[in-house]
């Protein structure tokens, strides 16, 4: 069992997984190069940089203040009796009739200070395990999507090989920490039992920590219990052992509804952590200026964050930020917007005002892999990093707004995420690296390709692109002037390629399936609430 104490730590030096073997080969020459795949080592990846106010000290508390006046005065529906009778038993006065719970700021501050401000998620492979606050920064991939595409057999809905073949691929690429949903809903297999399936496939597939869905108490308990025997703990471990993930939207305006309050109860009584994000477009499920819809994402967030404190003193949580706007002539979610950009700083904000971790999301709302989803996934990107998030979520390969994940923009955003990653580590400024010596040896109006200083250093000095292409443009042209979507299109098929199911225990495998079988045969989860 890994203790709580472990965290992600970078491999050794001579740790030599298939990735590192794989690293080491050299470069592809064109799209069509069979060569492998270049990245670096998985590795715990913290952001050197302080995070960017949006507001000032003074606004912020505006919108805290305001925050707690719409619980206060005009509250939010609750709507589970069970939920309701934990609140009442917290002293929160429960209406006769109706869902309208109305709960007091000394209350909900009170709650929320029992919140640990950082919580280790382990894995079944210690040496993936995350630490989740502070300036640490975790990567998933899209999840959610109705749809897939690919260049191949173009957009479609999701099956159970196409969710794999993204599972396979966050195995692959050291880049993805966490298997953060399903990447894309295989709707071939019947919702009672989809959920025994793809978790399942977490942890055959993949060593990394991975998210369950809040659909229902039956599919949190079926996940949990598939994490524990992931991980091979007894129930008293798994309950201080947080090993498994649950994003909580609330029903945006002001409504939690029965799956998302079961979730967090059976969460948070078992200790694992939930992310409690609002899902409040300006415009729509939101008030239409920025200010306004982030006052209403505060209220929803704190109400379900001092709830699940409320559930369990203690319990794992994260604050989870996802405001947006839409375009106010179709009425269509917008992402990777100046505004979007704003509400993920405000949200990092108010989330170190309360001590608890962060999430954000690298989303766009862009139809294919084009311009528009490069800037708009950037700016998302961007907006996530310098607003303190420790958790990106849709960080690689979320297209239209959520609908489609595609393979070919699951590449191109690894090489994003692969260049960010370089950009975080910390600059090296060493005598070694101020290069004085070289300086004085080349001098006025020599050049540095041949001195030992540059010899020494080349092969790992700069970041090598998977995906950007260098050449000039008749060496480019010549080996067929290969596009982004060209090189992605043919990478995606080559890392699935190079993908190597990682060891499980002989033991652990048997008592998965027994359980996933016997849940099956016993009919699996409800399919209406």
């Amino acid at each position: 069992m890994a203790s709580s104490d472990d965290i992600r730590a970078p491999l050794s030096e001579t740790a030599e997984t298939p990735a590192r073997r794989r690293g080491r080969r050299g470069r592809r020459d064109g799209a069509g190069s069979d060569a492998p795949i270049e990245q670096k080592p998985f590795r715990a990846r913290r952001n050197p940089f302080q995070p960017v106010a949006c507001v000032s000290a003074d606004e912020l508390e505006s919108i805290h203040n305001a925050s707690l006046d719409v619980l206060e005065n005009i509250g939010i529906d609750f709507i589970n009796p069970e939920a309701k009778a934990i609140l009442a038993a917290a002293g929160v006065e429960i209406p006769a009739s109706g869902d309208r719970i109305r709960m007091e700021r000394g209350l909900v501050l009170e709650a929320l200070s029992h919140a640990p401000a950082e919580f280790t998620l382990h894995a079944r492979n210690p040496a993936h395990n995350l630490r989740v606050g502070g300036d640490s920064v975790i990567w998933s991939g899209v999840a959610s999507a109705p749809n897939c595409a690919d260049a191949t057999r173009g957009r479609r809905p999701g099956s159970q090989e196409d969710f794999r073949d993204f599972v396979r691929l966050s195995q692959v690429f050291n880049v993805i920490d966490l298997n953060g949903g399903y990447p894309v809903e295989p709707v071939d297999l019947h919702a009672s039992v989809r959920h025994l399936d793809c978790i399942s496939d977490f942890v055959t597939l993949t060593d990394k920590a991975f998210h369950i869905y809040s659909l229902g108490r039956e599919r949190n308990l079926d996940g949990m219990e598939i994490a524990r025997i992931a991980l091979g703990l007894t129930h008293e471990e798994f309950s201080s052992t947080p090993c498994t993930i649950s994003i909580i939207n609330s029903s945006s305006p002001l409504r939690l509804d029965t799956p998302m309050l079961q979730g967090i109860i059976e969460m948070s009584r078992r200790g694992q952590p939930i992310v409690l994000t609002p899902f409040t477009l300006a415009g729509a499920m939101a008030p239409v200026t920025i200010a306004g819809a982030l006052v209403q994402q505060n209220a929803e967030a704190l109400a379900g964050l001092a709830f699940a404190q409320i559930v369990k003193p203690g319990a794992p949580v994260v604050y989870g930020g996802f405001t947006s706007n839409v375009d106010m002539k179709s009425g269509a979610p917008a992402f990777g917007t100046p505004e979007y950009m704003q509400a993920a700083l405000v949200g990092g904000q108010l989330a170190r005002r309360y001590n608890i971790p962060y999430r954000s999301s690298a989303v766009c709302a862009a139809n294919s892999p084009d311009a528009q989803a490069a800037y708009e996934t950037v700016f998302s990107l961007w907006g996530a990093l310098m607003g303190g998030a420790n958790y990106v979520k849709h960080a690689a390969g979320w297209l239209e707004g959520g609908l489609t994940a595609g393979f070919e923009k699951f590449i191109i955003d690894i090489d994003l995420l692969q260049m960010v990653d370089a950009f975080l580590q910390p600059l090296d400024v060493s005598t070694e690296a101020l290069a004085v010596d070289a300086i004085r040896d080349v001098g006025p109006g020599g050049h540095f390709f041949g001195t030992a200083h540059t010899q020494s250093r080349y092969k790992t000095a700069f970041y090598p692109p998977i995906i950007s292409d260098w050449r000039n443009f008749e060496t480019w042209q010549e080996a067929g002037s290969p596009s982004a979507y060209d090189k992605a299109q043919h990478l995606h098929k080559t890392a699935l390629a190079e993908y190597e199911a990682p060891p499980l225990e002989p033991a652990i495998a048997e008592e998965l399936a027994s359980f996933v079988a016997r849940r099956k045969a016993e009919g699996g989860a409800p399919t209406d609430f």
